[in-house]
């Protein structure tokens, strides 16, 4: 759904006087077969899967067919085909996409694991599509662990939706963003997704005549603390922090959030510089993801000028009132380097010792 697609129905719902519904979506919990739901591709945690049936799966677990032969049959180059017991990653082996990926499966797979010794305790969330389907709202590696556990023809609770929230992002990120178990990556992924939808609220009140949306409502909206809102932030300002998230990056958030405003601020001290502009963002993230790949910050160091310790009033006095240049210390005043820091600070002392005598 394109932002101005959204935009637009969210001006249809909040011009009804209906925006208490845009975040209290009717629901209620159903049993059906796991065949009539699929995944979201936008989600983060979704990765390319193929399901495939029962049969085929019970086959494979029985080596009575091929990885090879599931790849024909499903046209399976480049997915994860899931089955019952088993997730088969067709990606190109070694590659960074099937390491990151084999890092999911093992995940769902203990999640599997307890869900058949424990059941579940959380349903998936849903919502219904054309032809008597329906997509995951929330819950993926609860849906993929389900079909793991009880295979693609099981029935299985959920939480279903009447229809498709217009705020799906939003409902995505505040159920997944205080979880451990979610990488990095994908909270930085689902915040950004989260925020387009934020702002899109925020233009359709404007268009309406209303107040945008603060800060403050948007936390409020996000069901996170102001605190994380700001770390989500400075995180989410350059690509390359979520890029270095999903190819491995384990650095604690806080730790990033410190490189990104170091560099920030380097650079705005190195070129004199206090609202940054595209350029100057371009460079700044270069800076960091350099920092982000092992390097170290070099940060300018200003030279300051040191003088030594005056001793009087009076040559406090004189050293503000007098014309120096007019007074017979022997400085060249023509050659001095007043770019030079430790230069300026031998005349000065000179001039201090000149008018202590």
């Amino acid at each position: 759904m394109s932002n101005l697609n959204l935009t637009q129905r969210l001006i249809s719902g909040l011009g009804e006087e209906k925006e208490t519904m845009i975040f209290n979506d009717t629901f209620s919990y159903k049993v059906l077969f796991i065949n009539h739901v699929r995944p979201d591709k936008t989600n983060f945690r979704y990765f390319p899967s193929i399901i495939i049936d029962d049969e085929h799966a019970d086959l494979f677990i029985k080596r009575l067919l091929t990885k090879r032969q599931l790849i024909d049959i499903y046209r399976g180059e480049g997915h994860v085909l899931v089955g019952k017991s088993c997730f088969i990653n067709c990606l190109k082996y070694d590659s960074p996409e099937w390491r990151k990926i084999n890092k999911n499966i093992n995940s769902i797979t203990e999640l599997a694991n307890n869900i058949a010794v424990s059941d579940l305790i959380q349903a998936p969330t849903i919502f219904p599509l054309e032809n008597n389907m329906y997509q995951v709202l929330t819950g993926h590696r609860r849906f993929f662990a389900l079909i793991y556990t009880k295979g693609n023809h099981a029935p299985i609770q959920f939480k279903v939706y009447e229809q498709a929230p217009l705020l799906q992002k939003i409902k995505q990120f505040q159920e997944n963003s205080s979880r451990e178990d979610l990488p990095q990556y994908g909270k930085l992924g689902a915040f950004n997704a989260a925020k387009i939808e934020i702002d899109a609220l925020s233009l359709a009140n404007k268009q309406l005549g209303r107040n945008k949306i603060s800060v403050r409502e948007a936390v409020s909206i996000m069901g996170i603390s102001m605190g994380a809102y700001d770390n989500y932030n400075v995180l989410t300002r350059y690509n390359c922090v979520l890029e270095a998230y999903e190819n491995g990056l384990s650095f604690p958030f806080l730790k990033t959030k410190k490189i990104v405003l170091q560099t920030e601020q380097a650079y705005k001290a190195e070129f004199n510089k206090s609202l940054l502009n595209v350029l100057d963002k371009r460079a700044i993230e270069l800076k960091i993801q350099s920092l982000l790949s092992g390097n170290k910050l070099e940060i300018p160091v200003n030279e300051v000028f040191k003088f030594k310790k005056i001793q009087s009033r009076q040559t406090v006095k004189k050293l503000l009132t007098s014309n120096l240049q007019n007074l017979d210390m022997g400085i060249d005043w023509d050659k001095i380097d007043w770019e030079e820091p430790s230069q300026v600070s031998i005349i000065m002392d000179t001039v201090i010792d000149f008018l202590e005598q």
